[in-house]
């Protein structure tokens, strides 16, 4: 018979765990701190201009700036969702979490080239907008990675978490998989039609509600089911 999954982990490892932790928390905010340097070299208006002259202008960095942003405090918030499941890591975690801050402090370098591109109504071309959705694939691809591999391996979970019926975990996956999928087709949209790929990216927003309800409509069918077979 299999081994029985540990009821506790040793003190050594719940602190490499917390260390890990604070230091994922601590990339994250200096990778999100990066995002705003290409902001910060703009000049301010010129003689005869008003602040919205040099908004109009900058307009493809402030907004390759606000969504790398939102879609980092996103990301990070589904990874603590995943990390707040757990009381300990493996190899295969400690890897994948490696992977994915170097993607977060990389981001920074394509978001400044692609809003850069956009200011001058090239994004896209040349493959800005290919590197730049794709890094954020990435970024989403290896956090899906983590909470798959967490969730297949209940020795790394919580004792509370092992046994947890609700669909908190399964809608968390399938955000992750829109989005994922998401960031890979916009990615190729912006090589054909750059101008296009942020009003394609505003579709994953009603996919990841959709996804949300159908799983949850199915979790509701299973209940249903197991009760009926319990009678």
């Amino acid at each position: 018979m299999p081994d029985q999954p540990r009821s506790e982990v040793s003190s050594s490892e719940q602190r490499s765990f917390d260390r890990l932790v604070n230091f994922t928390d601590a990339v994250v905010a200096i990778g999100i701190t990066l995002q705003l340097l290409p902001i910060i070299g703009v000049a301010g208006p010129a003689p005869g201009e008003s602040v919205w002259d040099v908004v109009t202008a900058n307009r493809g960095q402030l907004f390759a700036f606000v969504l790398s942003f939102v879609v980092v405090i996103f990301m990070w918030a589904a990874h603590n969702r995943v990390f707040n499941t757990m009381r300990c890591y493996d190899g295969t975690i400690f890897r994948l979490n490696v992977a994915w801050l170097l993607l977060i402090v990389f981001l920074p370098w394509p978001t400044a080239m692609y809003g850069e591109a956009a200011n001058n109504a090239v994004a896209g071309r040349g493959g800005l907008g290919l590197l730049y959705w794709w890094t954020l694939a990435a970024i989403s691809g290896l956090g899906v990675w983590m909470a798959t591999h967490a969730s297949r391996h209940v020795d790394l979970l919580a004792v509370d978490e092992r046994d947890r019926t609700d669909d908190r975990g399964t809608r968390g996956l399938v955000r992750g998989y829109v989005l994922f999928a998401s960031f890979v087709i916009v990615g190729l949209v912006s090589i054909f039609q750059p101008s296009w790929a942020p009003l394609v990216f505003l579709g994953a927003f009603p996919a990841v509600a959709v996804a949300n309800r159908m799983v949850s409509r199915h979790n509701d069918k299973h209940i249903v089911t197991t009760q009926e077979a319990g009678r």
